[in-house]
């Protein structure tokens, strides 16, 4: 069975995002949103989930 995995990206005028993901991977993960309790979060449902992830966002993290 082949491993199943999503990319994603997307760019706007304040922002590029580039997600991949592997629903049969083994809890790795490259998180760099530029918030620390985002990039813990998503680290914790990698490890837990067993789901690789590569998570690379640049732009605007202006916090209001």
């Amino acid at each position: 069975m082949a491993d199943r995995v999503g990319t994603y990206a997307r760019t706007t005028g304040e922002t590029d995002v580039r997600i991949s993901a592997n629903l049969d991977g083994t809890g790795t993960s490259t998180v760099e949103t530029g918030n620390g309790m985002l990039d813990h979060m998503l680290s914790q449902v990698s490890r837990h989930g067993l789901i690789d992830l590569d998570v690379k966002v640049d732009g605007d993290s202006a916090k209001t």
